[in-house]
Order: structure tokens, then C-alpha cells, then sequence
């Protein structure tokens, strides 16, 4: 091999599977060379492919970034490399392999090396038997539940490491919201993301390795991803693929009950799936025009987004339809004059709960995100004989696909018919400004700047009395314990008083905006 690489001038490498079989051979160029897909063969995420590359450098280099970038992503048994001497004999052979841990480099790799092939010291078999054994009992040792998704969370970003940590810590409770498991982070800061995987090949390589040892089978990205980057990262690591907005989709996918619910969904997802439509084959598909259509008919794809464009005019359709009933309701309570009341906010500040204990109700509360999406309506009735309609709307997150902002379009609109916002904050959480600011933001985009706000600090019994305060300081408003019926007492009375004011503009105006 060493003789024709000198006489051709190229490098030769050789794909041998575990009973010695080659599989390829393969003639690259004189720096390197490229396995082809053929070769590639069958694998699976998390386990080795059972092929080993053994190729010549035509240099006494070590082993490139590509040949490493091949073992991780590839997950070969191992990759080494020959070195061409002048007269075409082999010289020093390098080699590495993939390790259960962190490799010396600290990037999981092993790497081996002799002044000549008779004296490498190694024995193939035994040390890939072995590297099986440890990886399988290294990812067993995290005693998941097979039956859920594991994933590694990642973020790509230029933002200070602080304000990724925080994002990549609301990640990880979207995923476990989701049912998907979160085994560790990876971060790589960055001036310029990478178009075609968004970060490094070398970075990805790891995290090709960090996902064989923990026993991930997704890559849950942070950023939102372009339609090539999601198919490049899938077929470089043969992982499934997901970024914060996929995630967020799913989430209200599994969370939507009712009808309404579900087609703001289904239309959400349509509408960011379009895009990411790809046509894998170039291949024209069959006649679809009949007999006598000219030209060769439409492609798979074309007939695929056609299908998709179909669908959303169809769910637009009926979301039309529930949004004149809405605004049929809506008229039924302008005439009876009785104030509205909507609670928004960071998704799981206690909105749910709030309204349970203030209505005497058992709306479905939980402690995770988007737990509840459809609106709930009830009625509350305030002090001095005032009556009230108070309601629950979906919560909000940083990054909300604009996509969900367009499909729930109806639900939104209960929010321009209130005359009071009730801004509740989880007064508790450590990034509690920032999540005022996410909501403050998003209500200025739906354009209720304008709105009468009144803000409500919730879970003050958790919370910190100093951190409290600032908050406070910043936005009045008074704190409260949504499971604490007493601690809503001082809340009642402002809201009666508010609405009081709101009164006599309401009756002349009509509703507020």
C-alpha cells in the first residue's frame, strides 16, 4: 500500500471491518482523502460502526484533524495512519481510538504511536472488545429510562457566558417538560457560527464523542437552525436533530387538549416544517397531470409543500371560524359591561394557580413549563358587589417561535379585549428581571404597551426578601403566594380599586385599549 501510495502520489486508505474483510479501498489526493457513503456502512448513535480506517500519509505528519474528525463522527474502531518513506516503504505508524472518558487531549480520543509497524505494540481486538465493554457500562452507569430521549444540550453563542448558562438552564426544563432527558451541556463560545454545522467541525467531533460516552441519541441545539445546518449536523453525526424552537413546538404539540388548541399547533408546525422540506432525491417523480400533461410533472418535494401550503389555508380556515365565535362572545360581554381581567406572564410563574385559588376553581396547574395553553375564562367576584371576568392566557418564554405568536393569533386577541393585565412574576426565580423584560418586550410586539398593567410578584414566601425588593423597586407591585389565600387579600383590594377607577372611562369609551 505504501508502494503505490509513493508511485501515485496520493494517499490509499483501506476500510477493514472486525473479521479482517476490506471493505473500500480508497484513493484520495495527496493531503487526504474522503470516505465515501458506501462505505460508511450501517450504525447507530450509540455504539461503534466495526470498521477501521487504515490509510498512508505521504508526510511524517500525525494524524490530521480530518482523520479525528472521521473516528468521532463516523465512530470507526480506530483510524491510523502510515507514513510514506522516500523509498516507499512504511515509517512511523500513528493511531487513535475513541476512549469511554476524556482522552489526555481532552477530547476522548487515545492516541498510539511506534517508529515502525513491527514494533507497534497493539492488539486490535482486545482493545475495541474492551472499549465496547466500558462504553456500554459507562452508559448504563447513568441509569436512564430507556423509554425517554437523552439528549445533550448546546449552545453556540457570542453572548457573555453568563446569559448562556441561564438560557441553557431554561433548555434543560423545556426538555425535561418535553419528556427528554438532559445529560450534559456543551458551550462553545464564538465570533461567527459555522453556516453549515454552526459550530466547529473539530467541536462537533466532540460532542459526536460526548454523545457515544453519556449515551445520547439527540443534540438539542439552543440556537435556532437553518434547514441546512439541522440536515448537515444529522447526517455528519447520524443523531436525531433538535433546536430550542423544535422543542418548544413539541412541547405545545403534547400540551394542546382542546380543538382550538390543536389546530394553532398544527399550524405552528406546518408553518416552521415548510421550510425545512428538502428534496433528498433530484429524481423527477411520476406524471401527475393525466394523460396529455406536458413536461415531466412535479417533483416529490413540489407536490410535498403543496400538500403542506393546502393544509395551513385549511386550518386558517377554521381558526377564522373560532375567532368569530370569539369575537361573538366577546360582544355578549362588552354589552353586560363586566370587566376583564387576563393574567400573563413567564411561562410556569403560577398563572394557573392563581386562578384556582382566586376563582375557587382546579385548573390544571403544574410545576414545569407550558403545563396548561388553552385559555381558561372564569368569574371573580371583588369586593363591593363588583364582578369581574378574569383569564388565564399561555405563558410566555424568550425566543417564543414567531410561528406560535401567528398561530395563536385567536388566543391572543383575548388579551386586547382586557381592561387590566395582571403581569405575574415568579418573584422567586434568579433570572426574574430578565423574564420581566421578555414579557414586557412580547406585549409590546402584540402592541399592549398601552394596556393598563398592574405587576404581581408571586411565590413570595420562596423568594429572596433583598432580591424582592429591587424588583419591586423597579416594577411596583405587591407580592404574593398564589397558594396562599390570605397573601391575596391586599391583591383583591387592589384590583377592585383599579377596576373601580377603570369604571367610569369603561362606560363611556366601551372597552379599553
Amino acid at each position: 500500500m505504501t508502494l503505490l501510495s509513493a508511485e501515485l502520489g496520493r494517499q490509499i486508505g483501506l476500510l477493514i471491518d472486525r473479521a479482517g474483510t476490506i471493505r473500500e479501498v480508497i484513493v484520495g489526493d495527496n493531503r487526504s482523502l474522503m470516505i465515501p457513503v458506501s462505505g460508511r456502512g450501517r450504525g447507530s448513535g450509540l455504539r461503534l460502526r466495526g470498521v477501521r480506517l487504515i490509510h498512508t500519509h505521504l508526510a511524517d505528519e500525525d494524524l490530521t484533524e480530518d482523520d479525528l474528525a472521521d473516528l468521532a463522527l463516523l465512530r470507526l474502531d480506530l483510524v491510523a495512519a502510515l507514513s510514506v518513506q522516500e523509498d516507499g516503504l512504511p515509517g512511523r505508524v500513528r493511531l487513535a481510538h475513541l476512549a469511554p472518558r476524556t482522552g489526555p487531549a481532552g477530547d476522548g480520543i487515545e492516541r498510539l504511536s511506534a517508529p515502525h509497524l513491527s514494533r507497534l505494540d497493539f492488539n486490535a481486538r482486545a482493545v475495541i472488545q474492551a472499549l465496547e465493554e466500558e462504553l456500554a457500562r459507562e452508559q448504563a452507569g447513568f441509569e436512564l429510562d430507556r423509554s425517554r430521549d437523552r439528549a445533550l444540550l448546546i449552545s453556540v453563542s457570542s453572548l457573555p457566558r453568563a446569559e448562556i448558562e441561564a438560557s441553557l438552564a431554561e433548555l434543560s426544563q423545556l426538555a425535561r417538560s418535553a419528556g427528554v432527558e438532559p445529560l450534559g451541556r456543551v458551550v462553545q463560545k464564538v465570533r461567527k457560527v459555522d453556516p453549515r454545522f454552526l459550530m466547529g467541525r473539530g467541536k462537533l467531533s466532540q460532542v459526536a464523542v460526548t454523545a457515544l460516552q453519556q449515551g445520547a441519541d439527540l443534540l438539542l441545539f439552543d440556537q435556532e437552525l437553518s434547514p441546512s445546518q439541522a440536515r448537515n449536523l444529522a447526517l455528519q453525526t447520524e443523531l436525531r436533530i433538535l433546536d430550542r424552537t423544535m422543542l418548544i413546538l413539541d412541547i405545545f404539540a403534547q400540551r394542546a387538549k382542546s380543538h382550538e388548541g390543536q389546530l394553532q399547533v398544527e399550524m405552528a408546525q406546518l408553518r416552521h416544517a415548510l421550510p425545512h422540506l428538502a428534496d433528498k432525491d433530484n429524481a423527477l417523480s411520476r406524471l401527475t397531470g393525466g394523460i396529455g400533461a406536458r413536461g415531466p410533472g412535479e417533483t416529490k418535494l413540489e407536490i410535498d409543500r403543496r400538500r403542506v401550503r393546502d393544509r395551513i389555508a385549511k386550518l386558517k380556515k377554521g381558526l377564522s371560524l373560532i375567532m368569530r365565535q370569539r369575537a361573538g362572545r366577546r360582544d355578549l360581554r362588552r354589552r353586560s359591561r363586566v370587566p376583564i381581567i387576563s393574567i400573563v406572564g413567564y411561562t410556569n410563574a403560577g398563572k394557573s394557580t392563581l386562578l384556582n385559588t382566586l376563582t375557587s376553581s382546579s385548573v390544571r396547574a403544574e410545576d414545569r413549563l407550558f403545563a396548561t395553553l388553552d385559555p381558561t375564562t372564569r368569574r371573580l367576584r371583588l369586593p363591593q358587589e363588583q364582578e369581574v371576568i378574569i383569564t388565564d392566557t399561555v405563558g410566555f418564554i424568550r425566543h417564543l417561535p414567531r410561528e406560535l405568536i401567528e398561530a395563536f393569533q385567536a388566543t391572543l386577541e383575548e388579551l386586547f379585549e382586557a381592561d387590566l393585565l395582571l403581569h405575574l412574576v415568579d418573584g422567586a426565580e434568579p433570572g426574574a428581571e430578565g423574564r420581566v423584560e421578555v414579557v414586557e418586550e412580547l406585549l409590546k410586539r402584540l402592541g399592549l404597551e398601552e394596556t393598563p398593567r398592574m405587576t404581581v410578584f408571586n411565590k413570595a414566601d420562596l423568594a429572596d426578601p433583598e432580591e424582592l425588593i429591587k424588583l419591586q423597586a423597579r416594577w411596583p407591585g405587591p407580592a404574593v403566594s398564589a397558594l396562599d389565600p390570605e397573601s391575596l387579600l391586599g391583591l383583591v383590594a387592589e384590583i377592585s380599586e383599579r377596576i373601580r377607577r377603570l369604571r367610569p372611562a369603561r362606560s363611556q369609551a366601551g372597552p379599553l385599549q
